[in-house]
């Protein structure tokens, strides 16, 4: 039976670069490969004609998060609200919200400090350098 598992999140980002300092610089993620994808196969799979991107594969703890530049991708900010249908985000967690929180670079948007919720999760969203949303939560 072919059953299936995660392999990775993906996020479509504009400045690989930049977006590859910030998740190891800030948040600390270990980068694990870096590489370049083209091609007929590469170009039909995606539904984009003559597509080509750049990827960086970082570790979080176990779960793969893969960063995607594509030669096509517009530098546009695209700063969408968590309560939109399709909105997305990619979530971590630490053991001191507060005090991660107060370590966090002064230039990093966030949306509020953390906040305990109803549920007793303290949750943090910031912005990656090009507007996706990045939550940090602790149990």
């Amino acid at each position: 039976m072919n059953e299936l598992s995660a392999h990775h999140v993906g996020v479509t980002v504009s400045d690989l670069d930049r977006a590859v300092a910030f998740y190891r610089d800030v948040l600390g993620l270990d980068v694990r490969s870096r590489f370049s994808v083209g091609g007929e196969a590469f170009a039909t799979g995606v539904a984009i004609d003559g597509a080509r991107a750049d990827f960086a594969h970082l570790d979080a703890d176990g779960v793969r998060l893969e960063l995607v530049a594509y030669d096509s991708t517009d530098a546009t900010d695209a700063h969408s609200t968590l309560d939109e249908a399709g909105a997305t985000h990619v979530a971590l967690a630490v053991e001191d919200i507060e005090s991660w929180y107060d370590g966090l670079p002064s230039d990093v948007e966030t949306l509020s400090p953390p906040q305990t919720t109803e549920s007793g999760t303290t949750i943090c969203f910031l912005r990656d350098p090009e507007g996706n949303l990045v939550e940090v939560l602790s149990e």
